[in-house]
């Protein structure tokens, strides 16, 4: 009787100890993601067959804390990794995402990574061989500065042509040899743009003519040594800044970026000629050859470029812009986002989300 009684008894002390350690032994368990990675140092990169970069030791950090075990997939290019989410290859991309209206439609976002914006880089002067002296001509008589004087300088025949055409159109020894407005017009305004680039041959008959074209001669002598000195000047200091040195300057300019990126659809509503490549190797190729004005992408990974790999060939140049947030990926109501949102905030309370960023970026 008494062991009929214990029988039962046993039965259900194991069954709440079950209960109450199972869960807890299924949770030590690690859990094995699939996450997607796209190399853009500094952010994630390949040393000696390894995978290193700020991306890749910020997730190390968090997976550790979480014990997830991370099964690493590499796309080629980013758009890549947005079709490995749609069709659930990969659980979440680790390397760096801007923060886009569009994308959170279709996904999630952890916590804000880093807070960042685009950079622009370009050639260090006298670098890559010597430029193309027509090339250099070209861009020179098509540059913005000349257009804005050439209309000053249209400006300063139509006015006092039309003056002059007005005082002296009824003189019978003057320049203008008809009343009619064409083709007196023309005649008048031969007469004034001679009178700025060269010695006038003749003068207005009318003595009121006549002050106004003397006054106009000496203007237009003022006005050539201004515009000459100007030009100079402005188109020497544009060959030692660079024709690029800030975002208001890369409309109509070949510039160079990563395909399907935030950069790509910012410089295209800018008016650039975008040139959209893969892979970042691609771009930074493009640019050492040449083949476009500028490289636009976030500015950590052209800061570090220019301070690796294109050293003393390339330069950063003006603030950064359209600034946003990167973050991790994760598929549409993943109920892992919550956990490394809590692991991101723990990484930063103990200090070892700044160390991580002081050791691939710097300090502040």
């Amino acid at each position: 009787m008494l062991s009929r009684r214990r029988g039962p008894s046993c039965l259900a002390v194991l069954s709440t100890i079950a209960c109450c350690f199972l869960p807890a032994l299924a949770q030590s368990q690690p859990t094995e993601l699939q996450v997607g990675l796209y190399p853009i140092a500094p952010f994630v990169m390949k040393e000696k067959g390894e995978l290193t970069g700020f991306s890749i030791e910020l997730w190390s950090a968090i997976a550790a804390r979480l014990n997830i075990k991370s099964t690493y997939r590499v796309a080629g290019e980013p758009a890549v990794l947005y079709a490995d989410m749609r069709s659930k290859r990969i659980d979440l991309v680790a390397s760096p995402v801007f923060i886009t209206s569009e994308r959170d439609e279709e996904f999630d976002f952890s916590h804000p990574v880093m807070e960042t914006g685009l950079g622009i880089m370009v050639l260090e002067a006298g670098t890559v061989g010597s430029s193309d002296p027509l090339h250099d001509l070209l861009r020179i008589f098509l540059s913005p500065t000349i257009f804005v004087w050439l209309g000053v300088g249209l400006l300063f025949i139509l006015i006092p042509a039309h003056i002059v055409w007005f005082l002296d159109r009824r003189s019978a020894d003057g320049i203008i040899p008809t009343e009619k407005y064409f083709p007196g017009i023309f005649h008048a305004m031969f007469w004034a743009a001679s009178a700025l680039v060269s010695q006038v041959q003749g003068v207005p008959g009318r003595w009121l003519a006549r002050v106004f074209a003397l006054v106009w001669m000496f203007g237009g002598v003022v006005f050539v040594a201004f515009y000459t000195a100007q030009l100079t000047s402005t188109l020497t200091v544009e060959k030692i800044r660079g024709a690029i040195e800030g975002p208001s300057d890369l409309p109509g300019k070949q510039v160079a970026t990563i395909a399907k990126s935030t950069a790509e659809g910012y410089l295209r509503e800018q008016g650039a000629l975008v040139q959209a490549f893969a892979r970042p190797d691609q771009m930074f190729a493009a640019l050492l050859q040449r083949k476009v004005d500028a490289v636009v992408t976030a500015a950590p990974v052209l800061l570090y470029y220019a301070s690796h790999e294109g050293k003393g060939r390339v330069r950063v140049v003006g603030p950064q812009f359209n600034r946003g947030q990167i973050a991790i990926l994760f598929q549409l109501d993943s109920p892992l986002r919550k956990r490394v949102n809590g692991a991101l905030i723990a990484l930063r309370e103990n200090g070892t989300y700044e160390q991580l960023y002081e050791k691939w970026f710097g300090s502040e």
